[in-house]
């Protein structure tokens, strides 16, 4: 095994500024000496938020039958929330809202409060070969490793990953009575790491490796994408690491293998990912509401034993958005990401069953929002 060298540019403590935006470049001290990325609700926010939510909830219509409109939800509410977006997405990269309304709320209400309040910030994208575009995290007995298993349907642990969109919105109605904690990491600060000790590995990472789209492609798709793990457009970082996606595209007929060394990066890459000074573990509750970004953290989960009683089972409602302040993207992501500069919709998974009412919501909240909708323009 080589060590490889380190050159004056390449190593963050000789002098050259690091890759990718400070901020964004935490690690577990840092989140645990400032918690200013944790935006706490109160009695008077959660109550505007409800009164407005059942004002607006119409039972059986369709979620991409509302509009943000209809859910005119306060100015200091919002701006809370507005806030908690803007430091996951060009900030910290994670941030947490705290106190969602929870008592008495059932959970078609709550996965209802989760999309109203997608709509005041961003365009949701579908995310599985359903096209549906907004996703109960609850185990239901898939198996993650599996070639089309996703990990949201599992109690597994998962490998670290990135979802497919701008802004991943994962909000807790009830948690599992053991396991099931989140873990994050900046993969901005896992790759100023891996540039200190492996510069040569850093680059491997930048090559092309074959990505499985898990069976989610249409028919006369190809079954897999050639991204990058990282790349850099300026002087900022993008992470696109899927341990689960490679592993499973090596194996797809006519995808490139997987070097020698494409592994020993990899391996790499995640012994990194799960060092204590940079993984923060962090155990959702109730009400909570996870924000993060796909391009600066990566997250897992740990693997959790669920309750019992079928109402108290571990449950999660995962949002994608598209935002319409995202950063522009390294043209290598273009494939992954189907577009790659601001102010267009971006990402998602169009999926089997993309129809006229799906694009009917993306036209409107694109415009809702000030962005542009291509339909030619869809990622994964």
């Amino acid at each position: 095994m080589t060590t490889g060298t380190i050159s004056k540019a390449q190593d963050p403590a000789a002098g050259k500024r690091p890759p990718g935006r400070d901020a964004s470049a935490w690690t577990v001290h840092d989140l645990t000496i400032d918690a200013r990325w944790i935006h706490p609700l109160d009695a008077e926010d959660r109550a505007d938020l409800l009164t407005v939510l059942r004002a607006g909830h119409r039972p059986g219509q369709p979620l991409l039958d509302y509009r943000r409109r209809d859910f005119p939800f306060g100015s200091r509410v919002l701006a809370k929330l507005k806030r908690a977006f803007e430091d996951a997405l060009n900030g910290r990269g994670v941030a947490l809202v705290k106190g969602l309304p929870r008592e008495g709320v059932s959970p078609e209400e709550f996965e209802l409060l989760t999309w109203a309040i997608g709509l005041h910030v961003g365009v949701a994208r579908p995310q599985d070969k359903l096209s549906r575009y907004i996703n109960m995290v609850k185990d239901v007995g898939a198996d993650y490793r599996s070639p089309t298993g996703r990990g949201y349907s599992s109690r597994a642990q998962l490998d670290f990953h990135i979802d497919g969109a701008d802004i991943v919105a994962l909000s807790c109605y009830n948690q599992a009575p053991e396991g099931g904690d989140s873990m994050c990491t900046s993969s901005v600060a896992a790759y100023r790491q891996l540039l200190i000790e492996r510069p040569d590995l850093a680059e491997v990472l930048r090559e092309p490796f074959p990505f499985s789209r898990q069976g989610e492609q249409k028919e006369g798709e190809v079954a897999f994408r050639q991204t990058p793990i990282y790349d850099l457009r300026g002087d900022n970082v993008f992470c696109g690491w899927n341990r689960n996606r490679v592993i499973n595209g090596a194996r797809l007929p006519n995808a490139p293998e997987i070097s020698a060394t494409q592994h020993e990066a990899m391996d790499s890459l995640d012994e990194i990912l799960r060092r204590p000074n940079l993984m923060y573990l962090m155990r959702l509750e109730a009400g909570d509401l996870q924000l993060l970004s796909n391009h600066t953290a990566l997250h897992s989960r740990t693997e959790f034993r669920d309750d019992e009683a079928e109402d108290k089972k571990r449950t999660l409602y995962r949002l994608w958005l598209s935002m319409p302040d995202a950063p522009p993207l390294p043209p290598s992501l273009a494939a992954f990401w189907g577009a790659i500069e601001p102010g267009i919709v971006r990402g998602g998974i169009e999926g089997h069953h993309y129809d006229d009412a799906c694009q009917r919501f993306d036209s409107a909240q694109a415009e809702a929002m000030g962005m542009r909708f291509d339909p030619q323009g869809m990622g994964l």
